[in-house]
């Protein structure tokens, strides 16, 4: 469903960000992107969903493939009439909206009647059940959890092929993490909705999704099906803080750790 093809981006015609990434999604499947703070994660997915020009950026070299049409020169709304979403990091809600409100300005992005919006918002609802018993709700006062299900709500409201999900598990409780990720995998089997995943939390993604890509400054360092990923003794100790053997690494030893992961050479 999605090629990226050794893409580069640059900010300000400057600042070189991303290095070479190339990675697919296929159809139906959840893949993740994962890695540490600043790895250039959420820059891709602003690179497939168009909104690398709000920020002055561009993709200078390489291609973007959606169903077989290139797309890395379509503007935002283009992108999205074409069913790529992006569910952004932080749970930008419309704050003085309430919550049905804020769904149903996700439907605005697509044509349709008034069937079609009850059908979605039901649909919606289904999902998230929360969110019917909160719909008359201000959504500026939902919780950290309830505003997450409402942006990812909101995104499923314009009807997409392929969900961008930018850190949906940050802030959250491992309670409301384990939770959201439930619905995700939900979404992905009853709706056959492809998901992009993106995650620092790297144990909570590999869980979810059937592929990886480990990213490191810039560039993939790093893939391979999720099993593999989770058993790999690099991941293992610089992203999960396990040993060997299994054993959690107190902070100790991580701080005077000094063994250079293999892919650096």
């Amino acid at each position: 469903m999605l090629e990226v093809n050794n893409i580069e981006v640059v900010y300000q015609n400057v600042i070189l960000v991303l290095k070479g990434i190339s990675l697919e999604v296929p159809d139906g499947a959840i893949i993740c992107l994962v890695g540490a703070n600043g790895a250039g994660k959420t820059t891709t997915l602003k690179a497939i969903s168009g909104l690398l020009a709000t920020e002055l950026g561009k993709v200078t070299h390489g291609y973007i493939s959606f169903e077989g049409n290139h797309i890395e020169r379509l503007s935002p709304q283009d992108i999205v009439k074409l069913g790529i979403v992006q569910v952004m990091e932080g749970r930008r809600v419309l704050e003085h909206l309430s919550v049905e409100e804020n769904l149903r300005a996700g439907a605005l992005a697509v044509a349709g009647d008034g069937a079609r919006l009850k059908r979605d918002l039901d649909m919606v609802y289904t999902h998230f059940p929360k969110l019917e018993e909160l719909k008359k709700a201000t959504s500026g006062y939902c919780s950290g959890g309830e505003q997450q299900m409402l942006v990812m709500g909101r995104a499923l409201m314009s009807s997409p092929k392929l969900l961008l999900l930018d850190e949906p598990s940050l802030g959250l409780s491992p309670l409301l993490v384990k939770e959201i990720y439930d619905i995700v995998t939900s979404i992905n089997q009853k709706e056959k909705l492809s998901i992009l995943l993106v995650e620092q939390n790297i144990r909570a993604a590999l869980n979810v999704a059937s592929y990886g890509y480990v990213l490191e400054n810039g560039k993939v360092m790093l893939d391979g099906p999720s099993p593999s990923l989770r058993d790999n003794e690099d991941i293992k100790e610089f992203y999960l803080g396990l040993t060997s053997v299994g054993k959690r690494r107190s902070y100790k030893e991580v701080k005077h750790y000094r063994r250079r992961k293999r892919w650096l050479g």
